[in-house]
């Protein structure tokens, strides 16, 4: 059984830095496709990134791309979510999840993730 928490969020000021992580406390981290999703205020949940079980391949939204940095340490059970340059518009609850898709790249949607942490709130102000 995969079990997510996140941990990282927080306050801060556009422009600013945070690095979000999820751990797992199970041993078979390794066998699932990780990826991070995030829901404002009023907005359906959204995909953020994607990473293979390798940890090789990343995948990301549109509105992140060059900005955020999903990594992964299987030996840590751990996936990280680096982001840069915040701006206020990326204020969400951040979501880590687990997928069984073997093709990670396409799982971009809520419904193909099977496990899911508590998340955590990023605010960014302006």
């Amino acid at each position: 059984q995969v079990q997510l928490v996140e941990s990282g969020g927080g306050l801060v000021q556009a422009g600013d830095s945070l690095r979000l992580s999820c751990a797992d406390s199970g041993r078979t981290f390794r066998t699932y496709g990780m990826g991070w999703f995030r829901q404002a205020p009023g907005k359906e949940r959204e995909f953020v990134a994607s990473i293979t079980r390798s940890g090789i391949t990343s995948y990301y939204a549109d509105s992140v791309e060059g900005r955020f940095t999903i990594s992964r340490d299987n030996a840590k059970y751990t996936v990280y979510l680096q982001m840069d340059s915040l701006k206020p518009d990326d204020t969400a609850i951040y979501y880590c999840a687990a997928t069984r898709e073997l093709i990670v790249a396409r799982a971009t949607t809520q419904q193909q993730y099977d496990f899911w942490g508590q998340g955590t709130q990023v605010t960014v102000s302006s």
